[in-house]
């Protein structure tokens, strides 16, 4: 099969997303588009992360044709490298993270390099759960074929949707199956805080419908592969995603959408949505052409672990760098906000500024490399 240039057009898109939603000016105003549902509910800017969850899906059946979906020594080491990497990229950004926030605080240099991570890395996060799902669902996917993700998906989000409400796990709170699993494994120092509570959207349970959703994005791409003709493609994965997305809203009755629970209405709204997306990027670019259009993200898209992580550990340091300009401190990217943007674009529309101001410096570099052909691998 030909490569799919709306399949990196999307993952840039979701990628760019990504930075975007990261990186506002300041965290006390954010562009309201930009901000995380509460709690129930669902904004675009929850959107993104299981955007690319699905697109990683979607390679990860296009990859592993190459080995039949059979887990060998050879699968089984690639899968093992791939997903353990991202789990150790992400620990060594939230490592850097205290290492730096440490010394830009005034701390010994042994308690930034070793005493303060020890105590406080969070083991959770966007590119461990990455890792830890590309695992668990590429295992699934070898050991019992693609023609079964569908089956093995609705009963991982069964089996969720049974845990959740067996022990009323529906609100934020400390009781929340999510939270006391991950207080006892991880303890609350290592995990993510929402709303004044250690809970962590990335958590240890509500790994399990992740690990649905990638699935689904491998029957996507299962679709996808399966007939040549591009309008099949086409119309096999709108139709995939109109009744996904049905089937999503129809249950959130009972298990609302909700992002931090990643609960399986969330799980099916945010497959269906992305489906119908890739099935009009398949029609405009790779049917009609039109992939000019989306050059600034499929720029993105070719590099998409590269650039995440880079937007990661240049934002740290911006932050992280301090300095004093008429007799106030700021760091880099406080400067960059309240004294350049913040004045122009007021609070809020500073905030927005400096977000895709961020997101057009990473274009910076992808462009370049996505002209030359040069694809770093993470």
């Amino acid at each position: 099969m030909a490569r799919l240039r709306s399949l990196d057009v999307l993952r840039g898109i979701t990628i760019a997303g990504m930075i975007l939603v990261n990186n506002p000016g300041t965290w006390a105003h954010i562009y309201a588009p930009l901000r995380h549902a509460a709690w129930n509910g669902c904004t675009p800017t929850d959107l993104v992360f299981p955007f690319f969850m699905f697109v990683m899906g979607v390679a990860m059946f296009i990859s592993y044709r190459k080995y039949d979906y059979t887990l060998t020594g050879k699968s089984a080491g690639h899968l093992i490298y791939r997903s353990l990497m991202l789990v150790l990229i992400g620990w060594a950004i939230g490592w850097f993270g205290i290492f730096c926030r440490t010394l830009s605080g005034g701390g010994e240099f042994v308690d930034a390099i070793w005493n303060n991570p020890i105590a406080r890395l969070r083991y959770m996060g966007v590119l461990p759960r990455l890792g830890w799902v590309s695992l668990l669902a590429g295992l699934l996917l070898m050991l019992l074929k693609p023609k079964r993700a569908p089956y093995v998906s609705v009963v991982l989000l069964v089996i969720y949707c049974i845990i959740i409400g067996v022990t009323g796990s529906f609100d934020l709170t400390e009781d929340n199956i999510i939270a006391r699993v991950d207080k006892a494994v991880l303890g609350e120092a290592h995990m993510y805080h929402l709303g004044g509570i250690a809970f962590d959207p990335e958590g240890i349970v509500s790994t399990i419908p992740c690990v649905a959703h990638c699935l689904l994005g491998c029957w996507v791409g299962k679709l996808i592969c399966e007939v040549d003709n591009l309008s099949g493609k086409v119309i096999r994965v709108m139709l995939f995603g109109a009744i996904s997305l049905m089937t999503g809203f129809l249950l959130d009755y009972a298990f609302p959408i909700n992002k931090s629970l990643w609960s399986a209405s969330y799980v099916l709204v945010t497959c269906g949505l992305a489906s119908l997306l890739l099935g009009v990027l398949i029609w405009l670019i790779d049917i009609y052409g039109k992939s000019k259009w989306f050059v600034p993200f499929e720029s993105f898209g070719v590099n998409p672990m590269f650039l995440f992580v880079l937007s990661g550990v240049l934002a740290i340091i911006m932050a992280n760098i301090r300095f004093e300009v008429g007799g106030d401190m700021y760091s880099v990217w406080g400067f960059f906000y309240k004294r350049l943007m913040q004045p122009v674009f007021g609070d809020t529309g500073g905030s927005l500024a400096c977000a895709l101001l961020y997101d057009a410096l990473l274009w910076c570099i992808a462009y370049p490399l996505y002209r030359k052909k040069i694809y770093i691998k993470i």
